[in-house]
């Protein structure tokens, strides 16, 4: 195959992939009318269209998505072998971005990974704790860690913890004068200590199960957070309930700092999971984040 073939080539999967000339071009480093010209050649080579164009948006044509699923594994086979036999040569370096929840960066993330940056120097990591889920592809992160049923399908995913369970707490003192709830529905009784999701505006629907019944519960109270330790810190003072990971609480629990309810509604849930798009070549560094993230319990 000629060399300008497999450039065209190289060219189609990009636009195709990233559904944006503006973005292709950034990645392969050329301008946005070269790659118009590249694309436009290759279509006139093959005597079909292969994208479909409007002002806002770049779509693959059924010819082109034909060609995407035919010659996209090659050459993603391709690259990965060009990169193994760089990782002969390189050492591992560079800045690895994750976006994760605050609990999972303090209890996972960075207790394993501060290790691995102590040994390789020459490895940056960006954790950055948010409870969106992000589109780490767009965003530019290398991996995202949530808990499992919320990772999307399309994604490579790697557990990476025990299995959680949450726990519903409160102080003594808050429970002086009040009855203790029996099932969730009881909580609409209850002053409760809410998590604020700054990328949805709203607030976080506390989630219970039993003998197969699934509850979401939106509860109410005068107080809110961003922060698991926040949430903690108000409950330990007696401001409401929390909804918290049973290991951020169990301490305060057998100190009697804290009184744990509704215990039979909280099954334990997934692990957490570090996911990544299954296309993305590894580089040293994420291969080695990765074997060291990986769950062995």
């Amino acid at each position: 195959m000629r060399r300008d073939n497999v450039n065209d080539l190289t060219a189609f999967i990009a636009v195709a992939r990233e559904g944006s000339f503006t973005k292709a071009a950034a990645q392969l480093g050329v301008s946005q009318s070269a790659l118009s010209y590249t694309i436009r050649t290759l279509e006139a080579r093959l005597g079909l269209r292969l994208l479909t164009r409007t002002t806002r948006s770049v779509s693959l044509t059924e010819a082109g998505e034909r060609l995407l699923r035919s010659i996209g594994p090659h050459f993603d086979e391709i690259e990965s072998e060009i990169a193994a036999l760089s990782e002969m040569r390189d050492k591992p370096a560079g800045t690895i971005r994750i976006t994760t929840v605050e609990h999972a960066a303090e209890t996972i993330l960075w207790p394993t990974l501060a290790p691995l940056l102590a040994e390789y120097p020459d490895i940056d990591v960006e954790i950055i704790s948010e409870y969106g889920l992000k589109d780490i592809v767009a965003d530019r992160y290398d991996a995202g860690v949530r808990l499992g049923e919320q990772v999307d399908k399309d994604m490579i995913s790697l557990r990476i913890g025990a299995e959680l369970r949450f726990a519903v707490v409160g102080a003594p003192s808050y429970f002086e004068g009040r009855a203790k709830p029996d099932v969730p529905q009881d909580l609409i009784e209850h002053n409760c200590i809410k998590l604020r999701l700054p990328t949805h505006g709203g607030f976080y629907a506390w989630e219970f199960q039993k003998d197969g019944q699934e509850l979401k519960v939106r509860v109410q109270g005068r107080t809110a957070f961003n922060t698991v330790g926040m949430m903690r810190q108000a409950a330990l003072d007696g401001f409401g309930l929390a909804y918290l990971p049973e290991d951020q609480v169990d301490t305060a629990i057998a100190e009697g700092k804290l009184v744990r309810v509704l215990a039979d509604w909280c099954p334990p849930r997934p692990a957490y999971h570090l996911y990544y798009p299954s296309r993305r070549q590894h580089s040293p560094a994420f291969a080695l984040v990765i074997e060291a993230l990986r769950y062995r319990g």
